[in-house]
């Protein structure tokens, strides 16, 4: 059953939908139409044929750490009997439909058939590139993973047959095998639909694993928190952070993070390792999905970009 932790967190919850502390203002239909009418896509391919797949290990013994990038923010995580998936997706549309919608630019760097066994799937919130139905509906199909989902987010997942899933408030916390699952802050926001806007919540994941860390950001603007995440957890061994689908920032600052906030992100952690998350498969704003890497080439060798199917080993 998920625990309350003696760590508090800002009150984020109005009785009705949850916000983000501090009052990052998030923009409304208006500021959509705005953006769709006033700024366009860079042009880029509309696919590059360059994912070289890699069939992950059955298991990874020994004091490592394997992280491979599958595609987005979908990260494949092995520590001997720990194998951990963040918000997977290996269908072609992160979207309700598979006919419209935004289409991947770049396959999977790993097939699904090649998956290893998965013991936990740790989904950040529901929004279509981060909580995909069709590939929940697969690993559910293998018998052997744990779900962890913000708060609200299991209804969903019930509904769709896939399960048991561990529902966690920021603060909360779960144990799954050797691996210790805590739910700290995000500066994001939730929807699947125009109706449920941040009916759910959205959140970040610190993962202790043989008395390391391991932070997992999901999808947030930068912010206060991780500094706060810092102050109660550590600088973790490992951090996962998005920087891509970030403009125009005007439109985009309140909800994603640009690759120079990841950057400073990764410092204000102190983060022994960081794998930047959330580029290279879909474009979802007006850069290329290729331009966080360009933004960062000058980056510290401790912040790492991997193509779909690259992976990194650490030692643990």
């Amino acid at each position: 059953m998920p625990e309350k932790n003696d760590i508090e967190f800002p009150k984020h919850f109005d009785g009705r939908r949850f916000f983000n502390p501090g009052g990052s203002h998030l923009n409304g239909l208006g500021s959509v139409i705005r953006w769709k009418l006033t700024t366009r896509p860079e042009r880029e391919a509309a696919f590059f044929d360059d994912v070289m797949p890699c069939v992950p290990p059955a298991q990874v013994d020994g004091e490592r750490m394997r992280i491979t990038f599958v595609n987005h923010s979908t990260v494949l995580l092995q520590h001997r009997d720990v194998h951990i998936l963040t918000d997977p997706i290996w269908s072609l549309r992160c979207s309700p439909v598979q006919w419209a919608g935004p289409k991947r630019k770049r396959n999977p760097g790993v097939h699904f058939e090649d998956l290893p066994r998965i013991d936990i799937v740790l989904l950040s919130h529901n929004h279509y590139d981060h909580l995909d139905l069709a590939t929940l509906g697969r690993i559910q199909q293998r018998g052997t993973a744990k779900f962890v989902v913000p708060v609200g987010v299991a209804r969903l997942l019930e509904r769709n047959s896939v399960g048991p899933g561990h529902e966690l408030d920021w603060g909360h916390s779960v144990e799954i095998g050797a691996a210790k699952i805590h739910a700290v802050p995000a500066v994001h926001f939730s929807s699947r639909s125009a109706r449920d806007r941040n009916q759910t919540l959205w959140c970040g994941y610190i993962i202790e694993c043989a008395k390391k860390t391991v932070y997992f950001a999901g999808d947030t603007a930068f912010g206060s928190h991780y500094a706060e995440i810092r102050a109660r957890f550590g600088a973790p061994d490992l951090a996962l952070l998005p920087v891509g689908a970030y403009l125009p920032r005007w439109f985009m600052s309140p909800v994603h993070q640009d690759p120079a906030e990841a950057l400073r992100a990764h410092e204000i952690l102190g983060a022994r390792t960081t794998i930047a998350i959330h580029h290279g498969t879909f474009q979802l704003a007006d850069e290329r999905i290729d331009a966080p890497r360009r933004e960062l080439a000058s980056r510290p060798e401790s912040f790492v970009f991997l193509a779909n199917g690259e992976w990194k080993e650490v030692a643990w």
